[in-house]
């Protein structure tokens, strides 16, 4: 029996690819406008461009706020990234393994923080951090960025973890517990590898959304600066927006990578159960 396939029609065909097209223009063409501007050689942002040149790189590069800002940046994502893996991947293990009280409210309330206006939840965290001032000896830094980046990091690698928990069939623990494997060795060989493509996509896109992030930044960094309040504060000077447009395309380039590779490490299976075999005596 021949197998019926299905095809649209050709004016069908067409006016899809053309939407596709359409919204990928909408979506890309001001980020694409905005690269361009980073090899304009002129100061003056004119269209057509008189040519292309990558002196401002040279420049940019040379500025020590805007080094300081990038290392403040990186050290504040990867430190609001490690935060959001360890409490993201605990949350979602004892929401996805535990039944108890109130537990889709817990899950509720993990993601809201990703939902909630970012100005609101800088508010929220400036009062914190003001009323913590008072009694921990909080001070408006590094540190409160950290803290508030984390917030909503922690939503995304709380999502990707509890939904790879949930692809994940429960027979493998339970062979693994049939093959003689303690509660360590089951988390070694089979928990932690289905886990970690999860848990490293979540971290890529945990950093991504901590370096590009502006708004909690205000509420929450003080005196110190990451490459999108840079951006911010000088976007409005005329002589810095050269500099300004070559920083822009470093953070667009810097959050496309990790967030390519999450897309691309996603894609991977999580780990059957012959990963066991041969290690349940160990």
């Amino acid at each position: 029996m021949s197998e019926l396939r299905r095809t649209e029609p050709r004016g069908v065909r067409v006016a899809m690819r053309v939407a596709s097209v359409l919204v990928l223009a909408f979506l890309y063409i001001p980020l694409f406008i905005v690269i361009l501007y980073a090899f304009n050689p002129a100061r003056a942002q004119t269209w057509p461009l008189e040519g292309l040149s990558t002196r401002w790189f040279e420049v940019a590069w040379n500025n020590g706020e805007v080094r300081s800002a990038l290392l403040t940046s990186v050290k504040a994502g990867l430190a609001s990234s490690g935060i959001a893996l360890l409490l993201g991947s605990m949350a979602a293990a004892a929401v996805h393994r535990f039944r108890f009280f109130g537990r889709e409210s817990v899950s509720f309330l993990l993601i809201l923080p990703l939902a909630l206006p970012g100005i609101v939840t800088g508010m929220a965290l400036n009062s914190a951090i003001n009323a913590g001032g008072e009694t921990l000896g909080l001070e408006f830094g590094l540190g409160t960025i950290i803290i508030g980046h984390a917030t909503f990091c922690v939503v995304v690698v709380y999502n990707n973890v509890v939904a790879r928990f949930r692809r994940t069939s429960s027979s493998l623990i339970e062979a693994s517990w049939d093959l003689g494997a303690d509660g360590w060795q089951t988390f070694r060989y089979i928990t932690l590898p289905g886990l970690m493509t999860a848990l490293v996509a979540g971290g890529l896109l945990a950093f991504a959304l901590s370096f590009d992030e502006i708004i909690v930044t205000n509420f929450t960094s003080g005196t110190e600066t990451t490459l999108p309040k840079w951006i911010f504060n000088n976007l409005r000077l005329p002589n810095q927006r050269p500099q300004v447009n070559v920083v822009a395309f470093v953070v667009i380039l810097l959050s496309f990578i990790p967030v390519y590779l999450a897309q691309r490490i996603s894609q991977g299976s999580a780990p059957g159960v012959s990963r066991l075999r041969g290690k349940g005596q160990e």
